[in-house]
């Protein structure tokens, strides 16, 4: 049977406003236990920020990450997919862009979801290193 994108995302993802700081990201991050929040701008999806981002882009960039905002850190140029995309293209698009989350919109690019390579390793490969890790619970 093929399966969906909807049958991994997250769903109902985190977002911010592109105005939002880079500290209270990291809070939000922090206090979800997530690791990449969407930016979106009047609901439309506009970016995405990982905790990644924030370390790289802003903390050893030396800003002030009470006066940066997401929209200077955020990742833009972003691939996408749908909820009734087979797996097997978010797969692809992973491997093509060497990313390892993929937001998820409807059509009029609102976002709805997000996959991580976590979720496809449990869901595609349960008993392999990454998915073990990623079907654990957290360690904080």
């Amino acid at each position: 049977m093929t399966q969906h994108v909807r049958d991994v995302m997250t769903t109902d993802p985190t977002t911010v406003e592109p105005q939002t700081s880079v500290t209270a990201v990291a809070r939000i991050m922090r206090d979800e236990d997530i690791g990449a929040v969407l930016v979106t701008e009047g609901g439309r999806l506009t970016g995405l920020v990982s905790d990644r981002d924030l370390v790289i882009r802003a903390v050893a960039e030396g800003g002030d990450p009470d006066r940066t905002t997401v929209a200077h850190v955020c990742s833009e140029d972003l691939v996408t997919v749908g909820p009734d995309d087979v797996l097997a293209h978010v797969v692809h698009v992973m491997r093509e862009r060497s990313v390892r989350r993929v937001p998820v919109v409807d059509e009029g690019r609102h976002a709805v979801g997000i996959v991580s390579i976590g979720d496809l390793a449990v869901e595609r490969d349960p008993d392999s290193a990454l998915g073990d890790i990623s079907a654990a619970e957290s360690n904080r």
